[in-house]
């Protein structure tokens, strides 16, 4: 059982002894050395999609232990099966990223992740009884009931995507009780990406709750990549003795330099069934080795603002979700609910943002016009807003939809 002060040697192991560490354990795993890891290929996700479902694995299927697999939203669903190793490391990996984010044993963690395929749900879970915290195993829907254990059972650690915290806060409210009263210390939130701005906005929502960004994807593990320190909260530690990380540009793969942003790529050190080189994520972010005041010396992701799928392209201009939020939530009377409309009528692109006013007394007109003003000055390009009623934008229980494109062959 992991104690909550408690650091795992590895996490301040000095720079040359973890670089030294990954050396061996990527030349036993693919016979590559440090030196020469730039000149390996990369790994795309359309490789998993082309040999779905078990064409990746490097062991027997009897061998597997689970099988869990993305949505398959955009196409065929990518398989990734795990041995009894690998799911005892991927526990051990969570313990470690929940300890870091501030679960101690005997907590109580009310788990809103969705169980089933998904990989939240689980590794929350398998982490929490790792620490020796309790799980409510609630998974995703049924926010009315989410709202009713909270406030009875008392938990002190929310799981979810930050999107649907909100959701959640919104059913407390409409319970009739008092955000204030709940006993929430912590809230876990990763499957999205989300701004400081929000961060902030579910704070307010659910006050006494500090909110830690949680950074995975299934091909690696799920959860348990990269997570913030509660102390700090200032980028996502890395567990380096399991992956390494590279960032290139999305354009050419080119490596590029510490504190450059582009597209995270990952390399699994220790995987049984399925180990992946240099795996192009389409995440985008930035990397830092700086010591952390927290004490750990593993490399931090910063700037982590989408996947590149994400972005889109309005007349000329690039944009991410995580840039419309960012100046969305500097509106205090903008709600923490909104989605991106993309269409062409005729030659041009036309983006209408829609939002909600964060109260009832809002004049939606006036806030409509500051809106539009205020996205215009900072993209660039002309915006229309659309303020809904409340309620009005949809919601989700797992990972919010920011981005509607309705243009033709998108």
């Amino acid at each position: 059982m992991r104690t909550s002060a408690e650091f795992d040697p590895v996490e301040q192991l000095p720079r040359e002894a973890l670089r030294s560490l990954q050396a061996d354990r990527l030349r036993a795993a693919f016979g590559v050395s440090l030196d020469s890891l730039a000149e390996a290929p990369f790994t795309y996700k359309s490789a998993l999609r082309e040999a779905y479902p078990f064409g990746l694995l490097r062991v027997p299927v009897s061998s597997l232990a689970r099988v869990h697999a993305s949505s398959g939203t955009h196409g065929k669903p990518t398989v990734v099966g795990y041995t009894r190793a690998d799911l005892e490391a991927w526990a051990e990996l969570m313990a470690r990223c929940m300890t870091m984010a501030g679960v101690r044993p005997g907590m109580l963690v009310h788990n809103a992740n969705t169980y089933g395929l998904f990989t939240g749900g689980h590794g929350f879970h398998q982490g929490a009884e790792r620490i020796g915290a309790a799980v409510v195993p609630v998974s995703g829907g049924m926010t009315a009931r989410q709202a009713m254990l909270l406030n009875d059972l008392g938990a002190q650690v929310l799981v979810a995507t930050p999107s649907y915290s909100l959701v959640i806060a919104q059913a407390v409210r409409e319970a009739g009780i008092d955000p204030a009263s709940l006993k929430l210390e912590l809230g876990l939130f990763g499957g999205e990406p989300w701004t400081e701005g929000l961060r902030e906005q579910i704070e307010r929502e659910l006050p006494g709750l500090r909110a830690v960004n949680f950074y995975g994807l299934s091909e690696m593990c799920g959860p348990g990549v990269a997570t913030e320190c509660l102390e700090v909260r200032d980028g996502l530690h890395v567990q380096e003795d399991h992956f390494l990380v590279e960032v290139v540009d999305p354009s050419t793969g080119a490596v590029l330099e510490e504190g450059d942003e582009g597209e995270l790529v990952f390399t699994t050190l220790r995987k049984e069934a399925m180990p992946l080189l240099r795996y192009r994520t389409g995440d985008i972010g930035s990397l830092t080795f700086e010591p952390c005041t927290c004490g750990r010396t593993t490399g931090r992701i910063r700037g982590l603002r989408g996947r590149r799928d994400d972005m889109i392209i309005v007349r000329g201009v690039n944009l991410y979700p995580s840039n419309v939020e960012h100046l969305l939530m500097g509106v205090p009377d903008v709600a923490p609910h909104y989605q991106l409309v993309v269409e062409r009528d005729g030659a041009m692109d036309e983006l209408t943002v829609q939002c909600e006013p964060a109260s009832p007394g809002v004049d939606a007109a006036e806030l409509g016009s500051t809106v539009e003003t205020l996205l215009r000055e900072h993209l660039g390009i002309r915006v229309t807003v659309e303020v809904l009623a409340a309620g009005a934008v949809p919601r989700s229980e797992g990972k919010a939809v920011r981005v509607v494109d309705r243009r033709a062959g998108f």
